[in-house]
């Protein structure tokens, strides 16, 4: 990490200065994980911004990301590394005659290694951010791929021994908390949780992501969204659908936030038609026909 990040404010400057907003919290753990070569876990809702600090992360310090996208099913292979079995077929093939003790070292060689994103960040010559995202989507089984890596990181391929990391990744994991992760896991990391922001911290954030907004639109913007988060959706407006929801009134024209142009663009903050009509009816919107369930 850089050196000049000697306190919490140094690293809530240096984010600012990539486009985010850290509170206290967010700027402290960060620090910390700096210090102590930590990783951090950060857990919430979906949109809070979790993905959002790898990346203000990257631009913050120089340091390329390397992104690890979770999914269920996702193993080995897809998040350590494989071997390029086309490459060594025809290496085979080209030498018919030769015996296996011959080519077995030269076929499980570097050249024929395919690296993926974990063995990447721990190979890098250059540090880097490692974003390992959407923890929580991965089976449990799977988590101890990022065990070894995350204790010390470095990472053993049978056929080529234990790789060391020449330089420490800053490593970031993202969970939605739609399962519990193991605690073997948890024990590694730096646990931030990030909720969705108070109504003034959002409204900084319109601001600076929205430079055209004028402050009065952006806290009733702020102020909008909170309410709603407070209705029972099935999917509450994350901080990205605030963000696109106060360009789409900047786009349409629209000057001040009445209950006409809520309800004609309540799709923009929700992504379920129940959701719409639930929210419509608790703010005593009127939905034009376009907006109705047919």
């Amino acid at each position: 990490m850089p050196e000049n990040w000697n306190s919490p404010a140094d690293v809530r400057d240096a984010l600012e200065g990539a486009g985010y907003l850290a509170d206290d919290r967010i700027a402290q753990v960060v620090f910390l994980a700096s210090r102590l070569d930590k990783p951090i876990l950060a857990e919430g809702p979906a949109g809070v911004g979790k993905t959002a600090l790898a990346l203000a992360l990257s631009e913050a310090t120089g340091r390329r990301l390397v992104r690890l996208q979770c999914y269920e099913g996702l193993d080995e292979a897809k998040a350590l590394y494989e071997w390029d079995y086309h490459k060594q077929l025809l290496r085979l093939q080209s030498d018919e005659g030769a015996q296996w003790d011959d080519l077995e070292g030269d076929i499980f060689s570097e050249s024929f290694l395919l690296e993926r994103p974990l063995l990447t960040a721990i190979r890098s010559s250059e540090p880097v951010v490692l974003l390992v995202d959407e923890t929580d989507r991965i089976e449990v089984e799977t988590e101890a791929l990022l065990l070894e890596v995350l204790d010390a990181y470095q990472v053993t391929i049978p056929e080529l021994g234990t790789i060391q990391a020449v330089t420490r990744p800053l490593v970031v994991l993202t969970s939605n908390n739609t399962r519990e992760l193991s605690e073997a896991l948890k024990r590694r990391c730096l646990y931030l949780h990030i909720p969705y922001p108070t109504i003034e911290r959002e409204q900084a954030i319109l601001e600076m992501r929205v430079p055209d907004l004028p402050e009065r639109f952006a806290e009733k913007i702020a102020r909008t969204v909170a309410s709603i988060r407070q209705i029972p959706v099935r999917k509450a407006p994350s901080v990205s659908e605030s963000i696109d929801w106060a360009r789409t009134l900047l786009a349409l024209g629209i000057e001040e936030l009445d209950d006409a142009a809520t309800a004609s663009t309540l799709n923009v903050l929700l992504k379920y038609q129940t959701d719409i009509e639930r929210t419509a009816k608790d703010l005593s919107l009127e939905l034009g026909d376009e907006m109705q369930a047919k």
